[in-house]
């Protein structure tokens, strides 16, 4: 990235950290203005700013929700002046090129953690350039097992006539598209069609289950706020606030569980160093002991959501850890509660007020003390590597307090605002000069966790959860409590969570305890839609990847359902309220 006025020279951006980077952000002057879309991922989006802000470049910024608020942007956006599209967390999975049919002199960055890639993202790089850190396997099939490209064997199975003029060097042009007019030719995968009566049926078959092998499972890689963070570090432009958005990013896969237990460890020690760098370049600094300073550190600190900013007492009863451990939804389990705060030694009235106001000797050795009596009753795993934050003297946040609350401004729905005003709001809270906002997010993350306890706590008493051959499924209907809260897909996926461990918790039946689960939600009430959510089976081993997004799609097509798959994760589709049956045929199928 640089402006008009810097000199010429070669772009860290092409560093061996990233691919298809061949035409990086130094070719935008500040004259120029880049549109840059972005999805949910906040963190990334203050990364991008940062950078944008560095070198004095233009850019329009345009949340988007899902596909259709993509494609409205970009043409809303494309008769400007304007070539360079910077999508955020959007647009990987797709063809882009042939959803938003730009024109040839429009180049598109994106930098987005849903998986797998789409392959023509992947091999198209004139106007798509991937930010993807070369670390990450992507499992790719090679260009010439997934792409047409047998001139020799087409002419032999077709006498040497294609029907098509011939150079010696093309294919016939009904097999390709054409990107560019300097003649750069993309091979596309040949159709259904084409492969039922082509001579070269079996070679058209061994592509197609190629492809369906690659795109079958959704799944996450590494979080966009790191790799923009990373961007930065290259460019020798990161600071310590685009590295606590960097955490916030990775803390965000872990808590909406994206990613596996073992990816989130390596991220974090990566991050860990990267906190150690910045920690000894400031630690002279004279700014280090001032009101306004920031300081990371990494902590093992206790998987309790929000405990810091609420009552003990309550981050116990609605974090999913303990929650479920304990059976929280049964009288037994209400009682194993309290021989827990027992074993603890802890007086309930220290235990029920908030946090802040506990006695500081307590507070002292609280971790050591419910570590130790976790592990007495079964819970092991009570403690989780982590990073907090300190803005100045008195505000300190961990970074899961931070995911919850930006999460909860994106989607609150207790005011009739817009996504647009919501989205806003919710980036205001990452700014440490915006406390306030902050705050407020915590405060409607413990309604919401609230919310989703009583809610699984409901449907287990009331075995709301069916089991329905191959999977499990939960609708939840309309009247039920905070039902209009789960109308969002990362509440919904929170609940959806939740409720699938609290089940393999509660459930005697061996069988049910390794089923995924499908959970349906009103989405809109006058309009009849519903949103639909399916993920798999809950597991500590588990590789977090999910087939729903293809199975829905199958089963919509096979019941001729009025379904809207508008949004980025492929498994949450819309309006999929009556083709159940199908579903569960193609998960037998599968």
């Amino acid at each position: 990235m640089k402006t008009s006025s810097s000199n010429t020279k070669e772009c860290v951006w092409e560093n061996a950290c990233f691919t298809h980077l061949q035409c990086p952000f130094h070719t935008v002057n500040s004259l120029q203005q880049v549109v840059l879309t972005t999805s949910t991922c906040l963190n990334a989006l203050s990364c991008s700013h940062a950078l944008f802000h560095c070198d004095q470049v233009q850019y329009t910024l345009v949340p988007v929700t899902g596909w259709q608020d993509l494609g409205t942007a970009f043409l809303e956006h494309k008769e400007q002046v304007c070539s360079y599209f910077v999508l955020i967390n959007c647009g990987v999975n797709v063809d882009l090129l042939e959803t938003l049919q730009p024109e040839e002199d429009s180049i598109f960055f994106i930098c987005d953690t849903h998986r797998p890639v789409d392959v023509v993202n992947v091999y198209n790089d004139t106007q798509i350039k991937l930010l993807i850190k070369q670390d990450d396997d992507l499992g790719v099939p090679s260009y010439d097992d997934i792409f047409r490209d047998d001139e020799g064997e087409d002419e032999d199975a077709d006498g040497g006539d294609s029907g098509n003029e011939s150079d010696g060097s093309s294919e016939p042009s009904g097999k390709r598209r054409r990107f560019d007019e300097a003649g750069f030719l993309f091979l596309v995968p040949v159709s259904e069609e084409i492969c039922n009566c082509h001579p070269l049926s079996r070679t058209c078959i061994y592509r197609r289950e190629i492809l369906f092998d690659y795109e079958q499972y959704e799944y996450h890689g590494t979080s966009a706020a790191m790799v923009m963070f990373e961007l930065a570090w290259v460019m020798t432009k990161d600071t310590k606030d685009m590295l606590w958005w960097s955490i916030i990013g990775l803390t965000d896969q872990w808590v909406h569980d994206k990613i596996t237990h073992m990816k989130y460890v390596t991220d974090i020690a990566t991050l860990q160093r990267h906190v150690s760098r910045h920690n000894h370049r400031n630690e002279d600094e004279e700014n280090s002991l001032s009101i306004d300073c920031m300081r990371i550190s990494f902590e093992y600190d206790l998987r309790l959501a929000l405990y810091q900013h609420w009552s003990l007492y309550e981050s116990i009863c609605n974090s999913c850890y303990t929650s479920c451990s304990f059976k929280l939804w049964s009288m037994n389990g209400q009682k194993k509660l309290q021989e827990f705060l027992a074993d603890m030694g802890l007086p309930l009235k220290q235990v029920r007020q908030k946090f802040n106001s506990m006695d500081m000797s307590i507070k002292e050795n609280l971790r050591e003390v419910i570590e130790e009596s976790a592990n007495k009753f079964g819970m092991r795993d009570i403690r989780v590597q982590t990073f907090g934050v300190h803005f100045g003297f008195k505000n300190r946040f961990l970074a899961s307090d931070v995911v919850h609350a930006a999460a909860s401004l994106l989607e609150n729905v207790e005011k009739d605002e817009s996504a647009t005003d919501n989205f806003i709001k919710a980036l205001d809270c990452l700014s440490r000069s915006n406390i306030e906002r902050l705050h407020l997010g915590i405060d409607l993350a413990k309604k919401k966790l609230k919310a989703i306890q009583q809610t699984v706590a409901s449907c287990i008493c009331t075995n709301l959860i069916l089991s329905q051959g191959p999977f499990l499924y939960c609708h939840l209907l309309e009247g039920t409590p905070d039902v209009k809260l789960f109308s969002k897909p990362l509440a919904l996926t929170l609940l959806c969570k939740y409720l699938l461990k609290a089940f393999v918790f509660s459930t005697r039946n061996k069988r049910c305890k390794v089923l995924p689960l499908i959970m349906a939600a009103p989405m809109d009430v006058e309009k009849g839609t519903v949103i639909v959510l399916g993920i798999p089976p809950e597991s500590e081993t588990s590789d977090k990847k999910n087939f729903f997004g293809r199975a829905f799609e199958k089963a919509a097509e096979s019941t001729s359902s009025r379904t809207l798959h508008d949004h980025f994760d492929t498994s949450n589709p819309l309006d999929f309220k009556d083709c159940m049956a199908s579903v569960q045929n193609m998960v037998i199928n599968y």
